[in-house]
């Protein structure tokens, strides 16, 4: 078992308000009974971080002040958990159901009444809750670095996604949006056998989806116009076997149902604001048996599935994981995505001097 010297005190970047990161010297939380205290490897950048730092909090998984980001992995330094000893390199998932509720029973522990939710990836240390550790906590492998491993959160609410969105080989997919939930939707159906259209307006992200597998890549936001010609190049016109809107917005959700062909599926993937509204035609629905679905969260089966993805390199984690900057860059990190710029995922890496660049080597070996 290794020897751990703690400091009593870590850097951590908390959430004030809308907008307001700050730089903070905190103490190091003390792992309680099954809890794990791990240091913070690598943490990603999060489109639903951003929409945190824009909004100012979210009312299921963070109320300011606190440390926020929830995508991480890194070394267990202090543990209350036999199975997880000191020296451990692991990944967290950032929420474990309680598997007694009537969700949990019937297989949608995604649904669980009773979710469990961690935040506080954005730190040198990072506790981890007994649940979590117990339900949702993976060794990572060895020789994968932290900043392959800690991608295994999002990518397993993708798995879910294209799971419930039963693709198969041969069938024509759009994903509306490149961000990186797009791009690993996009992936995961080119690895299914489906040929997969990315659209989005930004050419540095549909770039990215050509190098993961992606037949066609159009640049262009969702218009009328726009979705007559995708409509078009579709066999007979008809549409597309599948549509996944991976933006989270009201008006992509709207024209994504009219790009199915009759009996096609349309997976609401991207999650919108409360009060959002779905205006179909329901004569559409009815007579040309579209199906609507939308697809929330993860399991941890599809957490396991994840980590299995990366390791063996069917989802190239550095395609997506495009940079590493110190921790402290995290403010300007966010303001870089909020004007529509930046990788589609940044590592922050609390061991990164200030001011400095990783390199893809410092990538390989955090």
């Amino acid at each position: 078992m290794a020897a751990w010297r703690l400091p009593a005190t870590m850097r951590a970047c908390v959430l004030h308000g809308k907008e307001d990161v700050r730089m903070e010297e905190i103490p190091v939380p003390a792992p309680r009974e099954g809890e794990l205290l791990v240091r913070v490897r690598a943490a990603l950048t999060c489109g639903t971080d951003l929409k945190v730092f824009l909004r100012g909090y979210h009312a299921r998984m963070i109320v300011p002040p606190a440390v926020f980001g929830h995508e991480c992995a890194g070394e267990v330094v202090a543990s209350r958990d036999a199975r997880f000893p000191e020296g451990t390199r692991v990944v967290a998932a950032n929420s474990a159901p309680c598997g007694e509720c009537a969700f949990c029973e019937i297989g949608k522990p995604n649904l669980c009444r009773d979710l469990l939710f961690m935040n506080g990836a954005y730190a040198e240390y990072i506790r981890v809750p007994a649940r979590i550790a117990a339900r949702n906590c993976l060794r990572i492998p060895d020789g994968m670095p932290a900043a392959k491993a800690a991608l295994v959160e999002p990518l397993a609410c993708a798995v879910k996604g294209v799971e419930d969105a039963r693709i198969a080989a041969g069938e024509s997919v759009l994903v509306i949006g490149a961000g990186p939930l797009g791009l690993m939707l996009a992936r995961l159906c080119v690895l299914a056998g489906a040929e997969v259209t990315s659209l989005d307006p930004q050419p540095a992200r549909l770039a990215v989806a050509r190098e993961l597998g992606a037949a066609h890549a159009v640049q262009a936001a969702l218009a009328p116009e726009t979705a007559r010609a995708l409509k078009a190049r579709t066999a007979r016109g008809l549409g597309f076997d599948c549509v996944i809107e991976a933006i989270g917005r009201e008006e992509t959700w709207n024209g994504a149902v009219a790009l199915a062909r009759p009996g096609g599926r349309i997976n609401l993937f991207g999650g919108c604001p409360n009060g959002s509204e779905l205006r179909v035609d329901a004569a559409r629905l009815h007579y040309d048996e579209i199906t609507l679905l939308a697809s929330f969260h993860h399991t941890p089966r599809t957490i396991r599935t994840a980590l299995d993805l990366i390791a063996d390199e069917r989802m190239p984690a550095l395609a997506i994981v495009r940079e590493g900057r110190p921790l402290g860059d995290l403010p300007r990190v966010l303001g870089e995505l909020k004007a529509g710029g930046g990788a589609p995922k940044t590592a922050l890496l609390p061991h990164l001097p200030d001011g400095a660049r990783a390199s893809d080597a410092d990538l390989l070996a955090c």
